[in-house]
């Protein structure tokens, strides 16, 4: 019955996604969340460690696509200074815009990975649109006001879904 919630991997952080770990699975593109995912929800701005990683997939070649269920401005605002392509109002959990994306993106599904840091929203989303997925722990502890009923739910989730998949265990690579 959870099935369609469980990432095919789970990773503490998207920074520590290589270039070199997406080239051992054949992915060549990724699309990721915006709040507690890229950037904490409460600092648009950013960190070093993720303009390194930014700047690291771009020198690989690899196109990073912002998948958020904000409005245009608020993606445009928090990512403008990235210089990433993005797909607001992706209305996660439903496919809708991880196939935005993809179709963006002009490559194949599988050669592409979604990465979130909620199982209720981003995980469910990229399952119903056939893209394997990371699930990363969210970068803050605390969650906007409309976060935190998912997150509740998420805890019963993932409780039955590690007790049926024993490989379910934070990573710090795909390995």
């Amino acid at each position: 019955m959870f099935s369609k919630f469980k990432p095919t991997w789970m990773l503490e952080a998207i920074y520590q996604l290589t270039p070199e770990q997406l080239a051992k699975y054949n992915i060549r593109a990724v699309l990721t969340d915006l709040d507690n995912t890229l950037i904490a929800w409460n600092n648009p701005d950013g960190t070093k460690e993720l303009l390194h990683w930014i700047d690291t997939m771009k020198e690989a070649g690899i196109p990073v696509v912002v998948v958020s269920n904000n409005k245009a401005e608020r993606v445009e605002r928090a990512i403008s200074h990235l210089e990433l392509d993005y797909v607001a109002r992706a209305l996660k959990p439903l496919a809708k815009g991880m196939n935005e994306a993809a179709n963006k993106l002009g490559l194949p599904k599988k050669e592409i990975i979604m990465v979130g840091d909620q199982l209720m929203t981003d995980i469910r989303a990229s399952n119903g649109a056939g893209i394997r997925s990371i699930l990363v722990r969210p970068i803050v502890a605390s969650d906007a006001w409309n976060t935190k009923p998912n997150r509740a739910m998420e805890k019963v989730v993932m409780k039955t879904l590690k007790r049926k998949h024993s490989d379910m265990e934070w990573r710090s690579d795909l390995g």
